[in-house]
């Protein structure tokens, strides 16, 4: 696993605090209700900003994004379409090979159990990939 530096860290999960607050409206409580769930289900998670402004959680790679916009806040889970989902709260993106998304409108709520528990799961695929052997193992 790359491990973030723990300042980088400190600076992300600070910006990602002062989007919450510019937000100022629903948008602002529905990310951090997501945000506070993600840190439940997975303690370990790193919090990362990248592409221009976007709230990224990590664990042995990207978990999911947070974007906020005018009408919903996304979710998008890097390999959703890997991950099992019978609660079904992935409602968008639903056509692709590799990311799912989970739009969530103003006055809507999310299965929490159901979330943390998808959150999990893409923390344990995450983890799954195998290390190359070195050279020295071949010989």
């Amino acid at each position: 696993m790359k491990s973030q530096p723990k300042a980088a860290g400190k600076v992300a999960s600070k910006l990602i605090s002062k989007r919450i607050a510019e937000l100022g409206d629903w948008r602002g409580d529905t990310l951090a209700r997501m945000r506070a769930l993600i840190r439940k289900a997975d303690p370990d998670v790193v919090e990362e900003w990248k592409w221009m402004g976007t709230p990224v959680w990590s664990h042995d790679g990207n978990i999911c994004t947070g974007e906020s916009c005018k009408n919903v806040v996304k979710l998008t889970f890097a390999k959703g379409a890997s991950l099992k989902d019978p609660a079904r709260l992935f409602n968008s993106s639903l056509d692709g090979n590799v990311r799912r998304a989970i739009d969530i409108h103003e006055g809507e709520k999310v299965n929490e159990s159901a979330f943390k528990a998808l959150i999990r799961h893409a923390v344990v695929l995450n983890s799954s990939g195998k290390p190359k052997p070195s050279k020295k193992a071949k010989s």
